[in-house]
Order: structure tokens, then sequence, then C-alpha cells
């Protein structure tokens, strides 16, 4: 009940579609199921006996029962597809909107290609599962109640014989639903893998072709492939058995009123036309079973979709606002007070431990560290991409808990390790950090970040379309650009996560030098692997294995700390020998 309660919080403004459908369906059926009678009552009252006046009122009435019900499934059709593809959009959108929400916490839970398989094949089954239970499952059992008490009122007996043939079908569909539902719930989770190894593939389709490994990528995707073939094989043999059960209801059922019927016409106690409507509800009645058989075929692989899509919806964000937060953040000053963070929120498997820092507003604070020394989790704290597990981080003397996310994260630009632009113009993704930005803003932040040299050199300049993932541009080109991106922010607090690293030495001193000159006040966090990125900061902070091993000025660590002056040597000799 749950998960039904939660998915039509999505129909919304399609409630009224949603029930015109059925009720439109409602009055088809009525109109159907009286033809029969009326036709039995045109032969057995008006052909047989030769009333042409009969005949001819009767023929009417048939004619107007015919056109009403071709225009209430006309409506229920046209209200139906209205209701199923506007909840589709609410969910999708719906789901969008609350994936937006999520922190990084929550988006490491679902994978990608899992979210998208959700918002695409999972809404498709439950779309068109819903059209059928707005239509298709209401026509069915009204049908089937309709035609099996018009029957009743003919013959008793013979509505006996449906009776019999309704737990048959119910027991079979029972054992092929629960048998089938595993499969379909382990073949959409089949789904999300292929569709995350198509992504992989395209978005890294030049290191493939580069290592001449299109071979192995297809023996992945065949092999994928080839796994989903065989559950859904499995799945399709078993909802197989409900043609040949559906079959065999149908013929027997009709049959046996067929040879019943006759006898009871040649004994007298049953007229020709009864037999006529009897034979024509009997087709209703069992096609009605038939079709329902299908829609529970549809809800059993919907039923997988639906619990999917519900736990999108269900998960709440790791990272919510609190009542009443602080919507201003006053200066850069960033303060680490014995912060612990875990990503699986446990103290035993900790990335940062006991963390203490004081940082004031406009310095510069070089970080440096080997590879999976936390660097990256140490500077996404401050923006609150991550909730600390254990101490506080306060920015502008207020712990990040308490600000407005929107709020604190408008004052904080950070250009991530991995630098995405979005297909579109330069222009446009320059917009992100302000979407109010003029012309000469933009030749400002591109000329701070030196990327003003290389968009000059393109036929469009500042009009450049971006290929998705920015794949016509250099992996530096792609750097300064993010890095004009987060100045247009104009931010209090300014991270550069290691987002220096494909530009030359030249072009990175002369981006710190506009940082030193245009954005004094603005404190900047710079993880690098170049010592040279951070020798004239203000302070270096040195991070081994989640601890700080040590925090000071350049001059300072290269007296105290063996790593610094280690990594600083090494370098700089490297550079002599050269």
């Amino acid at each position: 009940m749950g998960m039904i309660k939660q998915l039509s919080k999505s129909i919304r403004q399609y409630k009224k579609d949603a029930i015109l459908s059925p009720v439109f369906v409602t009055g088809e059926v009525i109109l159907e199921v009286l033809v029969p009678t009326i036709m039995a009552m045109l032969i057995d009252n008006g052909i047989n006996k030769g009333d042409m006046n009969y005949i001819i009122k009767v023929g009417i009435i048939l004619i107007i029962c015919c056109i009403g019900s071709l225009f209430c499934g006309i409506m229920s059709g046209k209200y139906a597809a209205k209701a199923s593809a506007g909840f589709a959009a609410n969910l999708r959108h719906d789901m969008y909107y609350k994936v937006q929400d999520y922190s990084f916490l929550n988006i490491d839970k679902f994978s990608t290609a899992s979210i998208v398989t959700r918002l695409t094949t999972d809404i498709t089954n439950v779309q068109m599962a819903f059209m059928m239970i707005i239509r298709i499952a209401v026509r069915s059992p009204v049908m089937l109640i309709s035609a099996f008490f018009a029957v009743l009122k003919i013959n008793s007996r013979i509505a006996l014989i449906y009776l019999c043939a309704i737990p048959i079908l119910g027991i079979g569909l029972y054992l092929i639903m629960t048998n089938a539902h595993p499969i379909f719930k382990r073949v959409f989770k089949k789904y999300d893998k292929l569709n995350a190894i198509v992504q992989e593939n395209l978005y890294g389709i030049r290191v493939v072709k580069s290592y001449v490994r299109e071979d192995h990528e297809i023996e992945k995707f065949d092999n994928s492939s080839q796994e989903i073939y065989d559950d859904f094989t499995k799945a399709e043999k078993l909802l197989a058995f409900n043609a040949p059960l559906m079959q065999f209801c149908v013929y027997a059922c009709l049959l046996f009123a067929s040879w019943l019927g006759a006898k009871y016409i040649i004994g007298g106690q049953m007229l020709t036309g009864n037999l006529v409507s009897i034979t024509t509800y009997t087709f209703q009645i069992l096609m009605s079973l038939m079709i329902l058989s299908m829609v529970f075929v549809m809800i059993t692989m919907a039923k997988t979709s639906a619990e999917r899509i519900t736990e999108i919806l269900a998960e709440e964000p790791d990272i919510k606002d609190i009542d009443k937060p602080v919507t201003e953040v006053k200066n850069g000053s960033v303060k680490f007070e014995d912060v612990s963070f875990s990503y699986a929120k446990r103290m035993d498997k900790l990335c940062l431990s006991h963390v203490n820092l004081d940082i004031k507003s406009g310095e510069t604070i070089g970080i440096i560290g080997g590879t999976g020394s936390s660097k990256s989790s140490l500077v996404q704290l401050i923006p609150r991409l991550y909730d600390v597990t254990e101490g506080s981080v306060k920015v502008g003397g207020v712990d990040v808990r308490n600000y407005d996310i929107e709020a604190l994260r408008d004052e904080v630009a950070m250009v991530l390790q991995k630098n995405v632009l979005f297909s579109g113009t330069i222009k446009e993704n320059l917009r992100w950090g302000n979407k109010d930005a003029t012309d000469e803003e933009l030749k400002h932040v591109c000329e701070l970040a030196c990327a003003d040299e290389f968009i000059e050199q393109f036929p469009d300049k500042y009009d450049t379309y971006i290929e998705q993932g920015g794949s016509n541009v250099s992996g530096g080109q792609k750097q300064r650009l993010c890095i004009a991106r987060a100045l247009l922010k104009k931010p209090k607090i300014l991270i550069l996560d290691d987002s220096t690293s494909a530009v030359d030495t030249a072009t990175d001193a002369k981006i710190r030098k506009a940082f030193r000159e245009e954005i004094p006040e603005t404190t900047k966090f710079i993880i690098a692997q170049r010592i040279s990125s951070v020798e004239d900061a203000d302070k270096v902070i040195i991070i081994n294995n989640g601890k700080i091993e040590a925090f000071g000025t350049p001059d300072e660590l290269m007296k105290t700390n063996d790593i610094y002056r280690e990594i600083y040597i090494s370098q700089t000799k490297g550079g002599e020998e050269e």
C-alpha cells in the first residue's frame, strides 16, 4: 500500500482524466452488454414473428447502443492516454527533482546507470500498467460481471460453467505471477549493469580505442545482454503458460455452453435468440478473462519497476536544511573543529580523523598529500557536499549545517577534480556561475583563468559549441573554462581540487597571480601535486592518511616537515636536471 500511495501522488492534475476513463469504460461495457439482449429480442419477437415495426424500433435502439458504446470507448481511450502520459511525465519530474535534492551520499547509493534506467524503462512499464489499470482492468471485470449476470438471467445452469472456470484461471495466474516476479526483479538490475557498460564505453571511447580493447568491451556487452536474454526467456516461458490455460478455459466453456444451450432449445426451455445472446456473452466473458490475465502479466512486470521508482522517491536526502537556517555567509573564514568523516558513517572506517584547522578569510591555502590521503574529502565538507561524522565545520563563524544549503553553496565555488562541461556554447557553460553575467564579465573571468587566449582562436569564439563532456576541448582548456565559471560566482571561498594539473607551469602561475590581485578577499583552497602551485600560498596543509601531518607557511614547512621538503627537493631537482 505504501508503494501505491507514493506513486499515486504523481497523478495530481490528471486525477479527473484518471476518473473519467473508467467512467466511460463502464458506460461502454453496459451498452455493449445490452447489445446481445437486444439482438435476442430482435430475433425472437421481431424476425421470428415477422413484425417489421418491432424490428425497426428495436433496430434503432440497437444502433444507438452501438454508437453510444463506440463514443464511450473513444472517450475512455482519450482520457486513459492523457492520464497515463501525464502520470508518467509527473513521475519523471518527481524523480528528477528528488535526485537534485540528493546529497553525494544519496547519489553514491544509486548508480548513474540505475537512475537512468528507472527514469526511462521503469517509468514506461509503470505508464503502460497504469493505462491498463484505469481502462482495461476496469473494463474486463465490469464486462465479466455484467455478462455473467446476463447469462444467469437467461439460464442459471449455463452460468455455473463460468464459475467453474474462474478458480482454474485464478490459481494458474497466481502461480505464474509468483514465479515470474522474482525474475523481473533480477532482470531490471541487469538492465542497470548493461546501461553502465554502454555509458562507460561511450564516455571512455578514446581510451578503449587507444588500448585496442574493443573486443573486450564487446564481450562485456554481449555477456550482459545474454544474461538479460536468458532471464527474459525464463520469464516469458512462464508467462507463455497463460495463453494455453486461457484457451483451454475459453473453448471448454464455449463447448459446454453450446451443448447445454442446444439441448434446452430442443426441449423448448430456451429460445434461439437466447442461445445467440449466450454465445456472444460467452465470448465477452472469456475475452474479459483473457484480457484480465494480460493485465496481470503487465502488472507483474510493472510491479518490479514500481518498486524501483518508489526507492528513488522514498529516499530521504542525507543533507537537509534545518528550520530557520542562516541565509547569509559573512566571510570566507573556515574552521574545522575535531572533524572526523566516514563515507560509511562508521567511526571504524574514517577517511578523516580529528582534523583541526583555523583559516582566516582571504587566505590562500595549499593542500598537498599522496593519492588517497583524503584531500578531496576534506574540501568537500566545506560546501556541505557531505556531512561530518563527528565534529563541526564552520564557515564565516557558523556551522555549515545551520546554513541554508543554497545560500552556502552560492558563496563556495568549487572546481572538482573531474571537470565537467555541458553540451552548449562556451557562454552557456560559463553562465552556470552567474546566469545574468554580461559578455564583458565573461571575458574578464576568462582572462583571469587564461582561457581567453584559446577562446579567441576559435572561429565562433564565445559562441563555440562544446560537445557533451567537453570532448572537443583539451584537458587544460576544460580546466581553465571551469575555473572561469567558478570565478563568475564571485565566491567568498574558492576551491580548486587539482584543477590546474593539465595546464603548464607558466599558465598556472598566471592564474595564481590573477587570484592574488583580483580576488584578494576570497579564501582560496588549492589542492595540487606540483609544489610550484602552492609555494606562494599563505599556508600549506600536509595531509597523510586522513590526518593533518602539518600546517604552516611554505617556509616553515620547508624547515620542519620531511614530506614537504622531500616533495620540494624531488620536483626542483628534477627541473634542474632537465
